[in-house]
């Protein structure tokens, strides 16, 4: 009452919900519009009247056509234009896909969703310094995922709204008029919003105290991703975590990105063009083996690298796509054959005739390799010694991702995941390497490819399993994390077991009812790291992926001496390496914070508890039961 008497008239939305400075207005204010005061005996409270229960949600059904998709995107943006013209070139794909998926799915139910969209970067006040440069050989990523989000979520069946003002998104979500302390007029018409921290950032600023209560079925598309240290407001503050994009408190895997580098995040993707086996085959006629494509559309890219350049150039014809208006730019070698910036139909058609795609260590994950081998292109690529990090690289500094030693080239997935013949990572440094790279690519024959998880069918597949399953608004199954431990407190025992001939931990089948947890608890297995290596990592060696959701069901002391891990003491702590043992003096942490959970992180004192869990071939993000 004392900060509304101080305050009322600090935002006209409290006199939109009826405050005139009377203590009474206060009162009813306080109880019925915000939730801080109990409601009042004497009002009409014809609205704790229980209303009938709501008819059953309608069903989505996979839509036939895009049309009223490119409707919805709307115009006066080249950014727009693009995701349009993007939309309609793949229109076929999706829809072969969509039949695919369906088929898959076999009639299974599936609730259409009301869904906002919301791109933020795109809008005025965000200051879009993307629109104007699509057509000046800016970035085109984030406009490549968004495009294929509307598209997957549409093609889904959903009911979607899309927006690029500030000003569509107050209508739509209910802002009363004001600076937007208030809450939203009315409850929110949307089960999920996909946004990005632009888009973020608005919410929160106009959606007043709506936004805690509504700000778990938010769902961020951040390419880069948001480590749980950095998400994590009060230990990002404390630890040194804090940075401009951080500190939202959201569960992380409400964070989508671009490829799957962290598994503390959920993995969105794009999708690129799938061939046919005709076009495949076409593609490996018309090859020129000694004909290599720069990936750099901006001059910057090619400061410094002449003499990359002149050994390419003593084997290979060189072709380059750099934007320039009248004059060419100076950074481009005379012997490169600039093409400026092309349509994306025409960078294709040079992509299928190229050999190489040779990438110079910037931009970082970005589409374009990925298209390059899809169109039966071999990458190549530098190795970056030491690995790119927040710690040491100024491109990832600021951005609420460490990155600790993943970033051990221009694109780690392709590295990764894809690898060789397709993708060859090397000392750039080293000329002979380079150069035996270079001789050995043009004698290698290799086959279009593009992974199952970027193609249509893997990108509906996967944002289909995401909409059915992860709920972040219900209280979870899964067992809480003490706060504190006191010598009186208990664990339940833990439902995990020795594998059989093992030294790692899976479910146990005596254990009695699994919980209902999505990915399922079968799927899991629990590994001690070694003391350099991310959670992320330990899993990856042995064929699995870290899977954060787990981490509750080994957050136990049991788990300690499951595994033969002798502890002296056992503490509760906020740290985001824990669960783990400092084995040199027979310590052992638990977790006391969920959010802090992390598959990322390591420090060469611990040995990490880590979860990991199968995945479906070509699928990573989805484990071989999570469809």
């Amino acid at each position: 009452l004392q900060w509304m008497r101080a305050r009322w008239t600090s935002d006209p939305c409290y006199a939109f919900f009826g405050v005139d400075g009377t203590e009474c207005s206060f009162l009813i204010y306080l109880s019925e519009v915000e939730w801080f005061c109990p409601p009042l005996p004497w009002r009409n409270r014809t609205g704790a009247v229980p209303s009938p229960p709501p008819p059953p949600p309608p069903q989505a059904a996979f839509r036939r056509d895009l049309a009223r998709l490119l409707e919805l995107i709307g115009t006066g943006k080249e950014s727009l234009s693009f995701m349009k013209k993007r939309i309609r070139h793949l229109a076929q794909q999706w829809l072969r896909a969509a039949r695919r998926l369906e088929q898959k799915l076999a009639g299974r139910q599936r609730d259409q969703k009301h869904i906002l969209i919301h791109i933020g970067f795109l809008t005025e006040e965000s200051g879009d310094v993307f629109s104007p440069r699509v057509l000046k050989g800016g970035p085109l990523g984030e406009m490549v995922q968004w495009a294929d989000i509307l598209a997957a979520l549409f093609m889904l069946g959903h009911s979607l709204r899309v927006t690029v003002s500030l000003k569509e998104l107050q209508s739509h979500l209910g802002v009363p008029p004001g600076r937007g302390n208030c809450p939203l007029t009315s409850p929110l018409p949307f089960d999920l919003i996909y946004t990005d921290y632009h888009g973020l950032q608005q919410m929160k600023q106009h959606m007043g105290l709506s936004f805690k209560k509504y700000r778990c079925r938010v769902r961020v598309i951040d390419t880069f991703g948001t480590e749980p240290a950095y998400n994590h407001e009060e230990y990002a503050t404390l630890r040194g975590y804090r940075t401009n994009w951080g500190y939202w408190n959201l569960q992380p895997t409400q964070f989508m990105t671009m490829f799957p580098h962290t598994p503390d995040n959920s993995f969105m993707g794009f999708v690129s063009e799938e061939l046919n086996q005709t076009e495949k085959q076409l593609i490996k006629a018309n090859k020129v083996s000694s004909m290599a494509v720069v990936y750099g559309k901006e001059a910057s890219i090619w400061k410094g690298k002449e003499k990359f350049l002149a050994i390419l150039n003593k084997y290979m014809e060189i072709h380059g796509t750099v934007y320039y208006e009248t004059q060419r730019p100076p950074e481009v070698p005379a012997f490169v054959k600039n093409h400026g910036l092309l349509p994306q139909h025409e960078f294709q058609q040079l992509l299928r005739k190229a050999k190489l795609f040779i990438g110079f260590g910037f931009p970082y994950e970005g589409p374009a390799p990925l298209e390059a081998i899809a169109n039966g292109c071999v990458f190549l690529q530098a190795r970056f010694n030491p690995p790119h990090s927040s710690l040491n690289h100024e491109f990832f500094r600021g951005k609420p991702t460490s990155r600790e030693a993943s970033v051990s080239s221009q694109h780690p997935y392709a590295e990764d995941f894809i690898g060789k013949p397709h993708v060859w990572t090397v000392d750039y440094n080293n000329s002979e390497e380079f150069e035996a790279a270079i001789k050995t690519i043009m004698r290698t024959q290799v086959d279009p490819y593009l992974p199952y998880e970027y193609t249509c069918e893997g990108m509906l597949e996967r944002i289909h399993a995401y909409i059915q399953h992860q709920d972040f608004c219900t209280t979870s199954s899964l067992p809480p994390s003490p706060k504190t431990k006191t010598p009186a407190m208990q664990s339940p025992p833990s439902p995990l077991a020795l594998a059989p001939n093992s030294t790692h931990l899976v479910w146990s089948p005596s254990a009695g009812g699994a919980p209902r947890a999505w990915p399922p608890v079968a799927s899991l297995q629990v590994w001690l790291s070694e003391p350099q290596h991310t959670c992320t990592e330990t899993c990856r060696r042995r064929g699995l992926v870290c899977e954060p959701t787990f981490f509750s069901f080994l957050n136990k002391e049991e788990v300690f001496l499951q595994l033969s891990i002798a502890c002296d003491s056992t503490e509760y702590e906020m740290n985001h390496l824990y669960p783990a043992v400092a084995e040199h003096v027979r310590e052992c942490y638990l977790q006391k914070e969920p959010l802090l959970f992390s598959c990322a992180g390591y420090n060469p004192k611990y040995r990490r508890l880590c979860p990991c869990r199968d995945f479906r071939p070509g699928q990573v993000a989805l484990c071989r039961d999570c469809l």
